[in-house]
């Protein structure tokens, strides 16, 4: 297994559950378990990159173990798989996809490769605009000869062209899924 491979940590007070998902995705991806919510914190760290989070949990709930996340400001997706049928309630919550069980494996994984074309595309956005607007400063400073017969010009330029490729891909990923706007959540 890779280092760079993303991390998941699943949370289910019911170990059965919480195994499975683990088995399904243990192939493609670093996998943490927890059965019950201080568990969960306890093991959730910065290497986390998506946390698939139970509701109802005894001990500390699943809503609970989300609004620790927050206030902990850790970078990771979180999305609510559980038998609770969202109400209004969900409104003020702070998670990024919210699955109803019972959940296939093709669910599961389509679920966390959304959550990490999130994190992807947000990151590659934050630093396309940089670059852009370090563009903009230098058209606006220098006159258009400079710019020609600079190298270093010719490789923000590039670097630009190549971003721009790889955020429009990111984005099409994510208009597959109807999951665009989500994108945005962080921005």
């Amino acid at each position: 297994m890779s280092p760079d491979q993303p991390t998941v940590l699943v949370v289910d007070d019911e170990r059965d559950v919480a195994d499975l998902y683990a088995m399904w995705l243990e192939g493609d991806y670093r996998v943490r378990s927890a059965y019950e919510g201080e568990e969960a914190l306890a093991v959730l760290d910065d290497a986390v990159d998506v946390v698939l989070l139970d509701r109802r949990m005894p001990g500390r709930s699943g809503d609970e173990v989300l609004a620790r996340i927050r206030e902990r400001d850790i970078d990771c997706r979180v999305v609510m798989v559980t038998a609770v049928k969202p109400d209004f309630d969900i409104l003020e919550m702070g998670f990024d996809d919210y699955l109803v069980k019972p959940v296939s494996k093709d669910e599961l994984h389509e679920a966390v490769e959304r959550m990490l074309t999130r994190v992807d595309y947000g990151t590659q956005l934050q630093e396309y605009f940089s670059l852009v607007s370090k563009r903009a400063v230098l058209e606006s400073e220098k006159d258009p000869e400079s710019l020609e017969s600079n190298e270093e010009y010719d490789r923000l330029q590039a670097e630009i062209e190549d971003l721009e490729a790889e955020v429009d891909t990111a984005r099409d990923r994510l208009d597959g899924h109807d999951d665009f706007v989500g994108a945005f959540q962080d921005l």
